[in-house]
């Protein structure tokens, strides 16, 4: 069945161009759109919605979240609004509340969760294990989050469980934890920080999870200067995520990786501004970045201690409003960067991998359109419930 999205005020495509689109219609066939233009020339569809001059983007890409969890972590976030610094040990209170929960509940709470990010406008979604650590449950997280959402990455080294010896934990993420996840997940990821993982475990996790074949991405540079950047440029990962702390040693490796002719992207450089606002770390220099011809991406990274929110809506307002970003590279950075990250940018009729995080013909129909004339509302009326309607894949979810 074919749809048409007619009477768009402004249509923000973010295609190769970043092209800005005025009274501007899109039609779906299926899955995929199949054609982008004015509205005085759109073609006829089975089915028609008036966008009443609304603005429309593509739907967000959250390429950085944490979803599969139980339990709260209320007292710490006001432990530390009352002037407590963030440490990585917190997770262990996700972790012994995730490991007593059923898959019944994991399942609905995750399902729940998506569907909370898909009423705020996400289509395409990355959730991360890592609040089981140890095999028979980080494997059972891997499964869940396998049969709801978009991508799945391996986070077994998220924290070394209390009471293990690092060392050793770590050749169990690198060895039989590994194993169980694979039939589950495209991706793997750990977290280089003080508290957490320290170079060396890093780097031996990273090889083991490359020689399986998995996408690399890395935690890092959050809580102070550290080698995170530095290991995802050397292993070529898809992105490293945080970087709130960078030497200019870091911002030159980022953007070499950008530089020249490049038959595969470099490393996107992921901010986190929600998380940022709830553990009072300094904002990443967004804005050193993109002028150094780094890509940024920008997620949500919900989860239970740092940043249970899956609003991207608001992390693009925060991303305007304390980072130095204009709109249009913060809705950007939040659908085109997104995708860049997860390595979903290209993909069209040609070979039926259809991208996303962009509108273009051939391209997956993932579309939202605000209750505003224009995207600058998103930072313009920050916190506001601006989405209107959702499309993902061709239906409409909202």
């Amino acid at each position: 069945m074919s749809v048409l999205i007619t009477n768009i005020g402004e249509l923000l495509t973010q295609d190769a161009d970043a092209t800005v689109l005025r009274n501007a219609a899109v039609v779906f066939e299926g899955e995929r759109i199949s054609w982008i233009g004015a509205s005085a020339q759109a073609p006829a569809a089975d089915e028609s919605h008036d966008a009443g001059g609304r603005a429309g983007l593509p739907g967000w890409v959250d390429s950085h979240t944490h979803l599969v969890f139980a339990g709260d972590r209320t007292a710490e976030f006001e432990a530390r609004m009352a002037g407590e610094s963030y440490a990585a040990g917190g997770i262990a209170v996700t972790v012994e509340a995730t490991r007593a929960a059923g898959d019944y509940d994991l399942t609905r709470l995750l399902l729940a969760r998506v569907a909370e990010a898909a009423a705020g406008g996400t289509t395409y979604l990355e959730t991360k294990t890592g609040y089981g650590l140890d095999v028979e449950q980080e494997a059972r997280s891997a499964r869940i989050a396998a049969g709801v959402v978009d991508e799945v990455t391996f986070l077994g080294a998220h924290l070394v469980p209390r009471g293990e010896d690092a060392d050793r934990y770590t050749d169990v993420v690198c060895g039989p934890m590994l194993d169980a996840v694979l039939p589950y997940v495209r991706w793997a990821d750990v977290f280089c920080e003080a508290g957490a993982f320290t170079a060396e475990q890093s780097r031996r996790v990273l090889s083991a999870c490359a020689a399986a074949g998995l996408g690399l991405r890395v935690h890092g540079n959050q809580l102070g200067q550290g080698d995170g950047v530095a290991l995802a440029v050397e292993f070529g990962a898809a992105s490293v995520d945080h970087v709130n702390h960078l030497s200019d040693a870091d911002v030159e490796a980022l953007a070499g990786t950008w530089a020249g002719e490049q038959s595969v992207p470099g490393t996107v450089a992921t901010c986190l501004p929600a998380c940022d606002l709830s553990t009072r770390q300094p904002f990443p220099p967004a804005r050193r970045l993109l002028d150094a011809g780094v890509q940024l991406a920008i997620a949500s990274n919900c989860n239970p201690g740092t940043s249970y929110t899956s609003s991207m809506g608001f992390c693009v307002a925060t991303a305007v409003l304390q980072m130095g970003l204009t709109v249009h590279e913060a809705v950007r950075a939040a659908t085109y960067g997104g995708a860049l990250a997860l390595r979903r940018h290209t993909g069209d009729d040609a070979d039926g991998r259809r991208a996303v995080g962009s509108l273009a013909v051939g391209h997956r129909a993932d579309l939202q359109l605000l209750n505003a004339p224009s995207a600058t509302h998103l930072a313009y009326r920050p916190g506001m419930p601006l989405v209107h309607a959702v499309w993902r894949a061709g239906n409409r979810v909202r």
